[in-house]
């Protein structure tokens, strides 16, 4: 003992703990889902085995002109029929030992965000493969560097407008428009109109004037903004388009490997992101699927290798089921060039 002399830090030294560390975990930030499974015609019991199912579909008929004391023209319709699988089987594992469930200061919080992180994974899996079903490589997916029409209106092609001194193609107003236009065409209902952007789109849809100061559309003052909301979600209606943006979207090119594609003249450029325009309404959601096993969580303790084991698998298909529904309009994502 010291005589003349009391706590202080140069003789306390021992006792100050040099580095604290909190009691929370601190999580990587994550992007927002759009639940793309909202869109998607999703079967039930009528798909209760195989891994294959099949649609019959039918035709129109047409009326000809019929003159008095003649034979009615007969005619037959035409039959054809849909078909998609079930092609994902995904899982998660992971696990912690008993010895780090015993040392570890945070065994519990991490142990408690095991199953919540192997779901948000699979969303997002599931997510990127929904949007991904009807494009070029996809079964039933729209023919690669081509404007894919129907009724004679293109239902695939590159943004029409330029940005950047290495020009970029963006969206404007009128591909809302064209999309707006191809739909009605294509004989889709005009209700529940939605665009999923990429964020480089929706940077441009927030600063061009041509949308900032676009005035003649049937909502009052040509377009609504209400801001930021839940689920990442910044509401536009543009020409009856809700538009919301993905982080989720597939490249251009066939596969989705990014690369540029030539429609009607107009370069993409490389990894080009597709934007998508359809109808949500639930009469003709573009895309069909099912689940053969919705996700699930098993859980055991390994005796043998003295860990808890935590594993989520799930098996789920889908595919494009309505290509007169489905818009593809191709961008450039440098715009800050």
């Amino acid at each position: 003992m010291t005589l003349g002399t009391g706590a202080t830090t140069a003789n306390m030294a021992l006792l100050i703990r040099g580095e604290v560390w909190s009691n929370q975990l601190k999580e990587v930030l994550t992007d927002d889902i759009q639940y793309a499974q909202s869109y998607v015609k999703w079967l039930g019991s009528e798909f209760s085995d195989g891994d294959t199912f099949t649609i019959p579909s039918i035709g129109q008929l047409d009326v000809f002109n019929y003159t008095e004391d003649t034979e009615i023209q007969f005619q037959s319709m035409d039959t054809g029929e849909y078909q998609f699988s079930i092609t994902e089987y995904k899982g998660a594992g992971t696990y912690i030992t008993q010895k780090a469930r015993q040392d570890l200061h945070y065994a519990a919080a991490l142990e408690a965000r095991f199953v919540p992180e192997q779901s948000r994974a699979l969303r997002c899996e599931v997510e990127s493969f929904i949007f991904k079903q009807g494009q070029p490589g996809t079964t039933h997916g729209q023919t690669v560097a081509a404007l894919n029409t129907y009724n004679g209106t293109a239902h695939r092609w590159v943004g029409s407008d330029t940005r950047g001194t290495t020009p970029q193609r963006v969206l404007a107003p009128e591909d809302f428009s064209r999309a707006k236009h191809s739909l009605k065409m294509a004989n889709v209902p005009m209700t529940n109109l939605v665009a999923f952007v990429d964020p480089s789109a929706a940077a441009v849809i927030e600063t061009h004037p041509n949308f900032v100061n676009f005035s003649n559309n049937i909502q009052v003052e040509g377009l609504v903004t209400t801001g930021l909301s839940t689920g990442m979600r910044w509401i536009k209606n543009i020409y009856g388009f809700d538009v919301y943006e993905s982080n989720y979207l597939p490249y251009s090119g066939s596969g989705q490997t990014g690369a540029s594609e030539t429609i009607g003249g107009v370069a993409s450029g490389t990894n080009a992101k597709c934007n998508l325009f359809f109808s949500a309404d639930s009469t003709v959601t573009p895309w069909i699927g099912a689940w053969r096993q919705m996700p699930k969580v098993d859980s055991q303790f390994n005796m043998l290798m003295q860990r808890e084991e935590y594993v989520l698998t799930a098996r789920y298909g889908a595919s494009l089921y309505r290509p007169e529904n489905l818009i593809t309009v191709l961008t450039g994502t440098d715009i800050w060039q």
